[in-house]
């Protein structure tokens, strides 16, 4: 069983640090991992999120605090780890923040690195990042209406999918995280979110990270959303979303317990 979105996030990039992670997928019975980061913690995306910062000073100091190395240190570790013999499968790729308009651009950075796989994700909505618990609900929350942010993130999304960057989602429903619903029916919404996906062949993640996180009631991807999903036979894969080594493979027992009922 895989984990396809663990972060060294919180860490050094340091092979001792991967060990941690390893270590961990073993305890948790697993036989594979995906290890990434954020793109905003690499300096040579930061023109990626030149809106953001313009839009707020908050959100200018936030992203300013964690880009904090360059891609080139990564990279360097992940040629040191593809050397290493570890117990299980780890695999290294990015988490890449997408936005309507940038896809030239991002194109023209990735495409100077070989990593196995890239996750893209949406967050932010209007230039606003939509889950950071210090600013989010005054910068963005209570300045549109709910239906307006829902209908924005999802069009992302579409344009996500349909962009040929990615070979993985993140989190694709977490626009939810705050238990604020829309007044409209999703189902359309994912039903063509789904046909997209599997029209560019592109793995939808299960993520369980905004429920041990932010308390969600959900453990991963709404039942409805993952209904269509299979619906459509899209691809899926189980995530953490772990920022920590102890949080590789989090959830992952009672997801396989409720499957089984």
């Amino acid at each position: 069983m895989i984990d396809g979105h663990v972060h060294l996030e919180k860490g050094p990039l340091t092979l001792d640090y991967i060990d941690k992670f390893v270590q961990y997928a073993q305890k948790a019975r697993l036989d594979s991992i995906q290890i990434l980061d954020h793109t905003h913690r690499f300096m040579e995306f930061a023109q990626i999120y030149e809106e953001l910062k313009s839009r707020s000073l908050l959100q200018e100091k936030w992203l300013n605090a964690r880009m904090k190395d360059h891609i080139s240190d990564y990279i360097c570790l992940i040629k040191k780890a593809k050397e290493q013999e570890y117990p299980i499968n780890v695999k290294f790729g990015l988490e890449v923040c997408y936005t309507r308009g940038t896809e030239t651009l991002l194109k023209n950075i990735l495409k100077q690195y070989k990593f196995d796989f890239l996750v893209g994700a949406v967050h932010s909505v209007f230039g606003y990042l939509y889950d950071i618990d210090d600013f989010s609900r005054d910068l963005l929350w209570s300045r549109y209406s709910v239906e307006e942010i829902y209908k924005e993130y999802y069009n992302n999304l579409e344009s996500l999918l349909e962009s040929g960057l990615f070979t993985q989602t993140a989190h694709p429903d977490v626009i939810k995280l705050y238990n604020i619903y829309p007044d409209y029916d999703l189902s359309d919404t994912y039903e063509n979110i789904s046909r997209i996906a599997f029209e560019n062949d592109i793995y939808m993640e299960n993520n369980f990270g905004c429920h041990y996180r932010y308390g969600h009631k959900d453990l991963g991807l709404s039942d409805q959303f993952l209904s269509v999903l299979r619906d459509k036979k899209v691809k899926i894969i189980l995530a953490s979303d772990a920022h920590v080594p102890n949080d590789v493979g989090r959830c992952f027992d009672e997801y396989i317990k409720r499957a089984a009922m």
